[in-house]
């Protein structure tokens, strides 16, 4: 059971890395800095975006209940 929970840890680690690239910059960071970061619709969000919100947070909880039945199984 602990292998399993480690191997699915390690994907949806690879996947919440992936997705976290993909995301849009909202600006406003190091980047702006530099020159970087010029966008021209802050507040608007398409389908696409907000499908990979979605995807990105079920991935998150995914990952944390991971974690968290590690722990648990690894305490006892």
């Amino acid at each position: 059971m602990v292998i399993a929970l480690s191997v699915i840890l390690i994907i949806t680690s690879l996947v919440m890395i992936l997705l976290v690239l993909l995301h849009k910059g909202k600006g406003g960071g190091l980047s702006d800095l530099f020159g970087g970061g010029v966008s021209s619709t802050l507040g608007s969000s398409s389908v696409v975006e907000r499908n990979l919100d979605r995807i990105t947070i079920f991935f998150g909880v995914l990952w944390f209940v991971v974690i968290v039945g590690l722990g648990f199984l690894l305490n006892r």
